[in-house]
């Protein structure tokens, strides 16, 4: 048996008004999706506990069977191990955004979402001059990582939910904080001026004039996937945190000639590498991040245009392809939503279909934010999934 999960990041949303009251999910071309859940079982899965916050990682770790109130510690040790990053046992690990300040306030939180060579390039410029008592390390796009001895208990807000907010009201707050606001501030005239930043701002685009601190923990201590759930696997997706998760679970991470972990990733590339995979390994989790950055951006057409192309190359490029490696399972679901309107993630439960080709359907006949709610696997905790899936 094969066993394949597919996500749409943030790809549940609300009614939206603009588009007759459909949401994105529900506007979007979804044929294959649709297939799933009406040949398939339904049910709806919280994948954040109302103590957690609402980001990609503790519902992505639910997802892949980790209880986040057992294994969450922050993103940036995840976001670490993707990158490589050995963290000491006394290591605080931060995400660090790359972001746009205008007139005081937090413009953009992907400073227009600059290239990777560029970014890296200013990242180097932060660590040479910053970089003493702590160290900053490149990523991908604006996402990058910070790494100091202190911090854990800050209050640290990711920027994606504070946009067009006033910078000095959305600082970090309560311990150490006062190490993390000096180089937030001490970052500005480093990266204002750099040649990097004077190109874009010729051309028209975002700069990079802020460093963000955000999502910070120790290293967890996770077992491994294969421990829990006996078998052996692979993940794919653009995104470290995800990479990082990965890593921890013991799965192989592959990467895509292409993935980007924006609207123009290589859907279908990793749909194909996914299916590569299956030949060696019994299960594979393909991430893709293109209706989270529509909805964080409040764009209702790329959203749209993210979820078709979610379905169209990779759903259906795994499902045109599956019946070749004899009996499977495929469930396809959100990690959480990122409704256009507020523009940065809510802890709603997100609807899930899992089609076998060894089982019956149940009743529901699409697959959107509400037909599955009458599925008949109900509601299901989000750490309770991969049992659901697997065993």
């Amino acid at each position: 048996m094969k066993y394949i999960v597919l996500i749409g990041d943030g790809m549940a949303d609300y009614p939206i008004p603009e588009i007759g009251g459909l949401t994105p999910l529900q506007a979007a071309d979804t044929p294959n999706m649709d297939f799933i859940a009406k040949h398939g079982k339904c049910g709806v899965a919280r994948t954040v506990p109302d103590d957690k916050p609402p980001g990609s990682d503790v519902a992505n770790l639910s997802i892949m069977g980790y209880d986040p109130q057992k294994y969450y510690t922050g993103r940036g040790p995840l976001e670490a191990a993707s990158m490589g990053i050995k963290l000491e046992p006394d290591d605080i690990a931060f995400r660090c955004n790359l972001i746009t300040e205008k007139s005081g306030l937090l413009a953009d939180y992907s400073s227009g979402h600059i290239t990777s060579e560029e970014a890296s390039i200013l990242i180097k410029a932060v660590d040479n001059k910053l970089g003493r008592s702590c160290r900053f390390y490149a990523g991908v796009s604006y996402r990058h990582l910070l790494v100091m001895k202190k911090g854990e208990n800050t209050e640290c807000t990711p920027p994606h939910d504070v946009l067009g907010h006033s910078i000095e009201e959305v600082l970090p707050r309560g311990e150490d904080s006062e190490s993390l606001i000096s180089l937030i501030r001490a970052s500005k005239p480093i990266l204002e001026n750099h040649e990097v930043n004077l190109k874009r701002k010729k051309a028209g685009k975002n700069i990079a004039n802020l460093i963000w601190p955000w999502g910070q923990g120790k290293a967890p201590d996770m077992p491994l996937f294969k421990d829990m759930f006996a078998v052996s696997g692979s993940i794919i997706s653009a995104v470290d945190l995800l990479k990082g998760i990965g890593k921890y679970a013991g799965l192989k991470v592959i990467d895509v000639p292409g993935a980007t972990g924006y609207l123009d990733t290589n859907f279908s590339g990793k749909a194909q590498y996914a299916l590569s995979s299956l030949k060696d390994h019994d299960f594979v989790l393909v991430h893709v991040e293109a209706p989270d950055e529509a909805g964080h951006m409040g764009n209702i057409e790329a959203k749209i245009k993210a979820i078709s192309d979610f379905d169209e190359k990779v759903v259906g490029g795994m499902l045109n392809e599956l019946g070749g490696f004899g009996d499977y399972k495929i469930m396809v679901l959100p990690d959480h939503p990122t409704p256009i309107s507020i523009r940065t993630h809510t802890r709603e439960p997100v609807p899930f279909a899992v089609y076998s080709s060894t089982e019956s359907a149940d009743y529901v006949d699409r697959f959107d934010e509400f037909a599955p709610r009458n599925g008949i696997f109900g509601l299901v905790e989000g750490h309770r999934l991969m049992n659901l899936l697997i065993k």
